[in-house]
């Protein structure tokens, strides 16, 4: 696969094709599909999205595609699915990013019921990655759970920047672009919106997760948008109940009015009842041990993706690497028609440029190292300060780390990409060329127990939870006394239930072949989807 002809492929030219192993089908978007893909000559696994170009032509999304590679190549953080290469050939362009082995958030959330504390989680590593694309002026216009990936620890990345948008500070937009059900009311209105409408879909994907619906369900565009902008979602009792500070935290991020909007201001975000238990700083160097950690002896995704590719598709991405016939030119009487979607074409070959971040991280360092060689006075800045500068390296463009037995860290880190081995490298890397650096190895590698943080204490509530003190002024589950608040970890939550077989899982205790003990419930999982039941 991928290298029909049987040719040597060579390494030192631009990215291609030929130069990834084909694997699964793990994803499919408006224009295209995704799949697993594996490096040749370093072994490195990728995310590679692949877009038709007769497709992005006929919907006139030329610029969505574009722009969107354009800001993938200026954005590196830790919660987003980061670029690593770009290219095209006759029929298709590709964006090969970070894989993302845990699968979308919608794949988990439609399978199973969370707990708050898992959600959390979630919700603040978003927080952070709209904190960070904002600062960039970038706002997404699309967040949904479809559109945020989890790694193999369980860490959540932000992806699919196709309606994504450059903002000018003091100016808004005014179109109508993203997911209906996600969009803030005042994108409805009309009269203008900024980057605090990303924070609202924040708030529907946040209630989705507490309740595995939508907070606001119309039969119609129209009766939608009314919804929307009535701005009153429901709140149903559950057992067990959702504990007030987690509802009071939805309801400041579904707030109408985008000035009082639940990160309208960074600090509105992280001193919010709900989320100040977290530190953030740690939060966003990976440091603090994810609550869910997604099953690594199974697939999360879905497998019909596998079989359409198969079975549908009339010429599968294997063929792409044999012989591909060139676009016919344009004939001289031409249609209307024909001339600009011949422009379409020329401007994606043009503008969708190749991009290698090894290449791009190798110009970004010796760079820097010329700038500093050529100042006499220059002085090393502290880590501090290279976080706070514009132009700092990112953790992706820092110089390889050590490797141990032959392979790097990032075994232990977030990234779910695997490593190339030192032979690989030194046998089949040409000489001049960039060694590619590892993916993020600048965080700690050991998680900080959330219980030893200065700033609070940690005690049973009445009521069998956990009640996290702010700084020995009360406890925003002192309200919540009549509420059962959700345990810490799924463990806890059956030691409550006691030895029964009425418990959420006792069904399996009658199951035939099972004379063993029920498997243990997932840390961070309240149990299959409708786990947390309606009563009122």
């Amino acid at each position: 696969m991928g290298n029909g002809q049987g040719k040597p492929v060579d390494f030192t030219g631009d990215v291609s094709l030929n130069h990834f192993r084909l694997l699964r089908v793990v994803g499919r978007g408006a224009f295209g599909k995704v799949r697993i893909v594996e490096r040749r000559d370093t072994n490195l696994s990728f995310a590679l999205k692949y877009i038709r170009k007769d497709e992005v032509v006929r919907s006139e999304s030329v610029r969505n595609i574009i722009r969107e590679r354009r800001m993938l190549e200026h954005v590196n953080h830790p919660f987003i699915c980061n670029l690593r290469y770009s290219f095209q050939d006759i029929e298709y362009m590709y964006l090969v990013v970070d894989l993302m082995t845990g699968g979308d958030l919608r794949f988990h959330i439609s399978r199973k019921t969370f707990t708050e504390e898992a959600v959390r989680f979630w919700i603040a590593e978003l927080g952070c990655a709209l904190r960070y694309i904002h600062g960039q002026n970038i706002i997404h216009r699309d967040v949904k759970p479809d559109n945020v990936l989890l790694d193999a620890d369980g860490h959540v990345h932000l992806t699919d920047f196709n309606v994504a948008s450059d903002i000018i500070p003091g100016k808004v937009l005014t179109s109508k672009s993203g997911t209906l059900a996600y969009l803030a009311p005042e994108v409805y209105a009309g009269k203008g919106y900024d980057v605090r409408a990303d924070w609202w879909s924040l708030g529907v994907l946040f209630y989705e997760c507490i309740y595995n619906k939508r907070p606001f369900e119309g039969n119609s565009e129209k009766s939608l948008g009314e919804q929307i902008q009535s701005a009153n979602p429901k709140y149903p009792v559950t057992q067990p109940p959702v504990s007030l500070g987690c509802l009071y935290a939805i309801g400041a991020a579904l707030d109408p009015v985008p000035s009082k909007r639940m990160g309208h201001t960074w600090e509105s975000f992280i001193n919010n009842d709900f989320f100040r238990v977290l530190d953030f700083d740690l939060l966003e160097q990976k440091r603090i041990e994810p609550v869910f950690v997604p099953s690594s002896d199974k697939t999360n995704f879905d497998a019909t993706y596998d079989l359409e590719e198969l079975l549908l598709e009339e010429a599968p991405l294997e063929a792409r690497a044999r012989r591909q016939k060139p676009r016919e030119r344009l004939k001289e009487d031409a249609t209307e028609k024909e001339i600009k979607e011949d422009n379409l074409y020329r401007t994606i070959e043009t503008d969708f440029r190749p991009f290698d971040y090894t290449i791009a991280a190798y110009k970004k360092i010796t760079e820097a190292s010329r700038r500093i060689s050529d100042d006499p006075q220059h002085e090393p800045a502290s880590p501090e300060q290279g976080e706070q500068s514009g132009q700092a390296l990112t953790t992706d463009e820092a110089a390889p780390a050590p490797a141990m037995n032959g392979q790097s860290h990032d075994q232990s880190q977030s990234s779910t990409v695997s490593s190339p081995t030192a032979a690989s490298e030194s046998t089949q890397r040409p000489a001049g060329r960039p060694v590619p650096p590892p993916l993020p190895t600048a965080y700690q590698t050991e998680y900080v127990s959330r219980s030893s943080r200065t700033g609070g204490n940690r005690v049973t509530s009445p009521t069998g939870g956990v009640q996290v003190t702010l700084d020995g002024g009360g406890s925003w589950s002192e309200l919540a006394r009549q509420d059962a608040t959700l345990p810490t970890d799924a463990n806890a939550a059956g030691e409550a239930k006691g030895e029964g077989s009425s418990g959420m899982f006792g069904f399996l205790r009658s199951k035939k072949g099972r004379n063993n003990s029920p498997r243990p419930k997932e840390r961070g999982v309240l149990g299959k989807e409708g786990a947390r039941i309606v009563i009122g």
